[in-house]
């Protein structure tokens, strides 16, 4: 339903995607949108978001990661056995890390604290840790506090010390990719994030259209990711997403989760360049895809990156899909045995 505030919230995005046309700054159509809908909402305007528009959104990067899962990549696997055997540590030290600093320094209650600290998906820790009988709306401004500064750090070491250009190719345009192609993975996207809803699929807006995708790609059925112009809706979308995210936030939430989110997002970027180092000094991986694969972003934005990049998107993929099992399975399970011995002692 079209209403007012929807209507204005689709006007900032799309300004802000002028403006950084305009400038001639990196992402366009993800940052624009991002940090024209951040003002807006730290400035008290009243938006609103696309509902199952954005979600559906996601299913293009589910289809474009599937597409690009080859046997070539498949037979990969293996070669990353010791950099994915490296997430586990990499989650436990976050945590080790985390928990305290949220809870001693920050003064957020011990549930609030564990789960504002793990770095699975922005609605799962949410979900997980309201059901705890965490602050819901803390750990909503900490993950989006979280997410967008990866988000905006990121391009500025791919295009710093990196010395990338962001401008890789994102996909063919829809003008060359075979119709049959489209309707296959439009086809794909619906029935892969339905069905991934019906059976309790975690992230099933993207990783549904990905398994189908895959399969389909395995299968020499689809040789395409989606055109250019269904990735470049994706970013917009993201983008208004997580600037909304920070919508009705006061001065007193700003101070203290806002700026906790943002230094916890720091640690969290020094912790990454650590694990960078060790995977390409010791799983023999180069620099750009061990960052990306590390870089503790949201699973959506992590893929738009790799894609403007360049990178062995299937690669990065396959690791961030690894950290978001360890969070999602572990998180609870080790919440339970952290509060259970707690309890008895």
């Amino acid at each position: 339903m079209l209403t007012r505030a929807r209507l204005l919230t689709f006007a900032i995005a799309i300004l802000g995607v002028a403006v950084f046309h305009a400038l001639d700054l990196p992402l366009p159509f993800l940052f624009g949108p991002m940090f024209a809908c951040l003002g807006a909402a730290l400035a008290g305007v009243r938006m609103q978001g696309a509902g199952q528009i954005s979600v559906a959104a996601r299913t293009v990067l589910g289809v474009a990661v599937g597409a690009s899962i080859t046997p070539a990549i498949l037979g990969q696997v293996p070669l990353m056995a010791v950099t994915l055997a490296m997430i586990p540590v990499y989650i436990a030290i976050i945590g080790l890390i985390g928990v305290p600093f949220f809870q001693r320094i920050c003064g957020f209650d011990r549930v609030t604290s564990y789960y504002a600290a793990m770095p699975g998906g922005f609605q799962d820790m949410v979900l997980f840790g309201q059901e705890a009988g965490a602050n819901p709306r803390a750990l909503s401004l900490i993950h989006a506090t979280r997410v967008l500064v990866i988000v905006t750090l990121v391009p500025i070491l791919l295009t710093g010390p990196f010395n990338l250009s962001l401008d890789q190719p994102i996909g063919a345009p829809a003008r060359d990719v075979p119709m049959l192609e489209m309707v296959i993975m439009v086809v794909v996207a619906l029935i892969g994030w339905k069905g991934g809803e019906r059976i309790g699929l975690f992230g099933a807006a993207i990783l549904g259209p990905l398994i189908l995708a895959a399969a389909l790609s395995l299968g020499d059925i689809i040789h395409h990711r989606p055109p250019a112009e269904a990735i470049m809706a994706a970013q917009f979308f993201i983008g208004m997403g997580i600037g909304m995210q920070f919508r009705g936030v006061t001065f007193g939430e700003l101070r203290h989760d806002v700026a906790a989110g943002a230094a916890f997002a720091v640690i969290l970027a020094i912790l990454a360049g650590g694990f960078t180092l060790l995977a390409h000094k010791i799983g023999n991986v180069p620099m750009l895809e061990a960052f990306l694969s590390f870089a503790p972003g949201g699973q959506a934005e992590m893929t738009v990156l790799a894609i403007v990049a360049g990178a062995d998107l299937g690669f990065i993929v396959i690791h961030h899909l690894m950290r978001l099992i360890v969070v999602i399975t572990g998180a609870p399970i080790m919440a339970r045995l952290i509060w259970g011995k707690a309890d008895r002692s």
